[in-house]
């Protein structure tokens, strides 16, 4: 699947409403960010993660978003299930942001 950049507050909350999401918050001027964008690419074509939708914001493109989100270090991932934020790693790890999606996929396969 492919990476989507989020470009404003209504696709933002369109993003949330469509299933498992994972979120890279991230800013250009970031080297951590620029490290990490590959491994999140990577991940996103992994046939493991179909189900989850990938997307990534500029915190400087979406400051409201990223004020609403509580991010105050780049880059910071979040993930989502039905809305809901289920789980935060800050940093560029990309055994962290594995195990993260491993959680999402968990959680999502174990819906009733």
């Amino acid at each position: 699947m492919v990476v989507q950049l989020v470009q404003s507050e209504d696709e933002w909350e369109a993003v949330l409403r469509k299933g498992p999401v994972a979120v890279d918050f991230f800013a250009q001027w970031c080297g951590p960010c620029k490290m990490i964008s590959p491994i999140f690419e990577k991940l996103s074509q992994d046939a493991k993660y179909k189900n989850i939708q990938f997307v990534k914001v500029d915190v400087d493109e979406l400051e409201g978003v990223a004020a609403k989100q509580e991010i105050s270090a780049m880059p910071t991932f979040l993930i989502f299930k039905n809305g809901t934020r289920i789980g935060e790693m800050v940093g560029a790890s990309a055994d962290g942001l594995v195990e993260m999606l491993n959680y999402l996929k968990q959680e999502e396969s174990a819906k009733l």
